[in-house]
């Protein structure tokens, strides 16, 4: 036991620095009101302007979601810190809509990087044996980090001055200290290669892996579906409909859907895996439910209720397929694998999004929420007989 303290302590820095890189991701969403009264712009734009950071991510996670494979872990996460900083800097300077689409595409290309790279790193950190363990701590520090991000910044915007500038001046302080801890911390790829040799990927799977692989991404794409509505609007929602202009209680509403993901997906170890993606979709299912109630009756309690049901669902479905599609990838191609299942989750993010906000100047904030979730129960639906039918397995 005592042997296995410091891989355990340093697989903790490295999920320390991924929850600190995925904080500055989701920053800026208890903002996007202010922004919107600052520059004068619509729903739609918000939208967009959320949905731009996914559609960096997917762009990495295409053009270099293996790179970490070849040139090892921390160089990929350094330059990925890199972007999360200049990210903060646009955010900084910002006087217009053109600079936070660069602000989120900065934010999206630092996401991209990390989400395959810094997952790999984590569970090659931790000792022999602890594979399990390691898996639920990279799972739990990305949604933990996305939930940091939205209540750090609401509690500033709401309780300190400079609403603006003060949550991304933190970030910056938070990404240097997250700098000289990678560099601290060993590198796990053996043999590496040149840059040069990374070449663009097509989404795809090794034939081994396809069978797990498939049910994993349509529970992660209902899952991420439903965080991107939460994410994008739900600050708007709250304000609109709610009368909500707490800005520390729109960012923690955010919040708890992502911290109800991290409990979601300690049960994973007590329900198992191939139980964990159905009744993570069950979950979601509920929560979507939660969701209509609270647009249609305008209540805060359904609100936090369909966040806290849809984190859990999520948290069991995420990591329920992170563990399915980790341990069905060969070593050599796992990153790249994983880097393939985060471009569905990230698509599950951006489109629906961008969805409810074409929709929400015809038919309101409100009607597009509606329709929103009726795809997303039908999708969900689906996915959740499928899983029961053709349960996924996994290698202990």
């Amino acid at each position: 036991m005592d042997g296995n303290r410091p891989g355990w302590r340093q697989c903790l820095l490295g999920g320390t620095v991924f929850a600190v890189c995925m904080a500055g991701t989701t920053l800026p969403t208890p903002l996007y009101g202010l922004y919107q009264d600052k520059f004068g712009f619509s729903e739609l734009m918000v939208t967009v302007v959320y949905a731009v950071y996914a559609f960096g991510v997917i762009g990495v996670l295409l053009l270099a979601g293996n790179a970490s494979d070849a040139v090892g872990r921390r160089p990929v996460l350094l330059t990925g810190l890199g972007f999360s900083a200049l990210s903060a800097v646009c955010f900084l300077c910002a006087d217009g809509l053109p600079w936070l689409y660069a602000g989120r595409l900065m934010s999206g290309l630092s996401a991209g990087l990390f989400t395959g790279a810094a997952t790999v790193y984590v569970l090659e950190l931790a000792p022999k044996g602890g594979a399990s363990r390691a898996t639920f701590v990279a799972t739990a520090v990305n949604m933990g980090g996305l939930g940091c991000g939205p209540l750090l910044a609401g509690l500033l915007a709401q309780y300190a001055d400079w609403p603006l500038y003060l949550p991304f001046v933190v970030h910056l302080v938070l990404v240097a200290g997250s700098a000289v801890v990678l560099l601290r911390l060993p590198e796990t790829v053996r043999e590496r290669r040149p840059l040069n040799t990374v070449r663009p990927q097509r989404p795809g799977v090794p034939p081994q892996v396809r069978a797990v692989f498939g049910p994993a991404a349509i529970a992660s794409f209902v899952g991420f579906a439903l965080f991107g509505v939460f994410t994008a609007v739900s600050p708007t929602f709250l304000e609109e409909s709610l009368n909500v202009d707490n800005h520390a209680v729109s960012g923690l509403v955010v919040a708890l859907a992502f911290f109800a993901s991290v409990g979601g997906q300690l049960l994973v170890g007590r329900v198992g895996v191939g139980r964990s993606l159905p009744l993570g979709c069950a979950a979601l299912f509920v929560a979507l439910a939660l969701l209509a109630g609270a647009l249609r009756w305008d209540l805060l309690s359904l609100v936090v209720a369909s966040a806290l049901v849809a984190g859990v669902g999520q948290g069991l479905a995420f990591r329920g397929a992170l563990s399915a599609v980790a341990g069905a990838s060969p070593p050599d191609r796992r990153a790249a694998v994983i880097s393939t299942l985060f471009v569905v989750a990230y698509a599950g993010i951006s489109l629906p999004v961008i969805g409810v906000g074409v929709l929400a100047s015809p038919m309101g904030l409100e009607g597009a929420g509606l329709v929103f979730i009726a795809c997303m129960a039908v999708l969900v639906t689906i996915a959740g007989l499928y899983l029961l039918r053709r349960p996924v397995r996994v290698e202990t």
